[in-house]
């Protein structure tokens, strides 16, 4: 079969298209062909050896798969081959098969396609996890989302807005905000043209943002804080910006606020049961259209290398699909 490798640490030009062995189910896997496998900016880092987890080589990127069973291991009794099915495998999607654990395997309504189906798990979960399970959101309550019209920041502000808080928008160019303003977000700040903590302190008024959501970083961090309210929770979600900020603690003790990590891996393998649950209610959100999972675009396998630099540019609105 084929699969896009990273051998070594390197950039996007250096991945090679090969060809490798088919896999095999063990014990209590099933081997999913896939058809569509999602991208994000960790890859680029995974493939960099500038992320937090660092497969053994040869890997592949792509963390979010979705496909088609095409056979199950010893002791597997709630699939079969012909299920349609998803999963997170946090690597080796940039292939045509993977053998995988049915315990990271959900199921997907008929009615969702593959490509969104694929783009649901990480950019909707995270969000999903930040805002239901670690904001403890009130309705009515403000949300500002930094980085609004990427994966995780437009799944913020479609997912604010099913939990009835009032999405804040902010981005970096007037088209993305207009984006951002047709997946639920109400009001917009374009943080190119105007100073992000000025304009979070003119929404927010005395009383401040509620719920800050930042995959972000850098510089807008403090700003985020700074703009909380009493009791405001911000929520570190990760640093697509490249700077791992120091915010002054001083601000939480003045703002009584909390600075609340969001780490969706680590609760995915902590918490599997809720995930999954989790996962399963964003796959019938997608296939109800609670949720757009919108696309970006798409790219074969062999372009891998492309659809990676789209990421690297930040000129995705949306997810970036592979098919394999």
């Amino acid at each position: 079969m084929k699969a896009v490798l990273c051998s070594q640490f390197c950039g996007p030009d250096d991945l090679v298209l090969t060809d490798i062995p088919d896999p095999v189910a063990g014990p209590g896997e099933a081997v999913i062909a896939i058809k569509s496998a999602a991208l994000n900016f960790f890859d680029l880092l995974m493939i960099q050896g500038k992320y937090q987890v660092k497969p053994p080589f040869p890997f592949s990127p792509a963390a979010e798969i979705a496909g088609v069973i095409e056979s199950v291991g010893a002791g597997v009794t709630d699939l079969k081959p012909g299920d349609r099915v998803a999963a997170s495998i946090g690597h080796n999607g940039a292939r045509e098969k993977v053998a995988v654990a049915t315990t990271q395997i959900v199921k997907i309504p008929d009615n969702l396609d593959f490509d969104r189906a694929a783009g649901v798990i990480v950019i909707y979960g995270t969000a999903l996890h930040a805002l239901q399970d670690r904001a403890d959101p009130k309705p009515g309550e403000t949300l500002a989302v930094f980085g609004a019209a990427g994966g995780t920041g437009l799944a913020a502000c479609e997912l604010g807005k099913v939990l009835g808080l009032k999405v804040i928008a902010c981005a970096s160019s007037d088209e993305k905000l207009a984006f951002a303003k047709q997946h639920g977000a109400e009001l917009t700040i374009n943080y190119a043209k105007e100073d992000l903590k000025e304009a979070l302190k003119r929404i927010g008024g005395d009383k401040g943002i509620d719920i800050v959501f930042d995959p972000v970083g850098g510089s807008f961090a403090e700003a985020g804080v700074r703009a909380s309210a009493w009791k405001g929770r911000f929520l570190v979600i990760g640093f697509a910006g490249g700077e791992i900020p120091k915010i002054p603690l001083n601000l939480a003790l003045l703002k009584g606020c909390d600075i609340r990590g969001v780490f969706w891996g680590a609760y995915m393998k902590r918490d599997p049961k809720d995930g999954r649950a989790n996962l399963e209610k964003l796959m019938q959100w997608a296939a109800d259209g609670k949720i757009s999972s919108h696309v970006d675009r798409t790219f074969p396998l062999a372009q891998t290398t492309d659809a990676l630099k789209v990421l690297a540019g930040r000129q995705a609105m949306g997810k970036v699909i592979l098919h394999p």
